[in-house]
């Protein structure tokens, strides 16, 4: 079973090696494999006001773009329907 970590272990392990330790040995001194911190490494550069958000959580950006693509796609369906619809009406009026 995969070891879970909290926040503030992931935060604390990335300024460790911000630092200028290295990671392996970060991650050696803490058991933690060096591409899992790697990988927190990255998400801590990309998102440094909130790098770990948690399972099934999104940051809010990825949030907006998710909500914004569902209503383009709810939007899509809708504007085939009328399609379809004004077809139909449109043959039964000749």
């Amino acid at each position: 079973m995969a070891q879970t970590y909290n926040i503030e272990f992931k935060e604390e392990a990335c300024k460790r090696v911000q630092s200028g330790v290295p990671a392996a040995q970060v991650a050696r001194e803490l058991g933690v494999n060096v591409n899992t911190l790697y990988t927190w490494m990255s998400r801590f550069k990309e998102h440094p006001t909130e790098p770990f958000v948690g399972s099934g959580n999104l940051h809010q950006e990825d949030a907006e773009l998710r909500a914004l693509k569902k209503r383009i796609k709810d939007l899509e369906e809708e504007n085939e329907f009328l399609k379809k619809a004004s077809a139909f009406f449109a043959k039964n009026l000749k």
